[in-house]
């Protein structure tokens, strides 16, 4: 093998190397979050999660409306307010 044939693998190498890295980070997962919010006001319809605040109803997926204010979804505590929802509990994440 020449001396430009070997400076050329070795570079073709540190390359794919390189891109290989790159992509694992992107698929990284975040950090699970430490608690979650019961966040009102920002669930599609048939999107939301268990019983309405109200008590209209008791099960996921039965919210007739979008961002209807009695209907919820979890979502990572600090997040809710932020997409324009109200907190209406906060609960801790799973112990793992």
């Amino acid at each position: 093998m020449s001396h430009s044939t070997a400076l050329k693998t070795t570079l073709a190498g540190g390359v794919a190397a390189s891109f290989t890295l790159a992509a694992t980070q992107a698929l990284a997962v975040p950090d699970q979050p430490k608690a979650w919010e019961k966040c009102a006001g920002v669930a599609k319809a048939g999107m939301n999660d268990c019983g309405a605040l109200d008590g209209s109803h008791g099960c996921a997926g039965q919210a007739e409306m979008d961002n209807d204010p009695n209907e919820w979804v979890y979502v990572p505590q600090g997040t809710c307010e932020k997409i324009g929802g109200k907190v209406a509990k906060v609960k801790p994440a799973k112990a793992e």
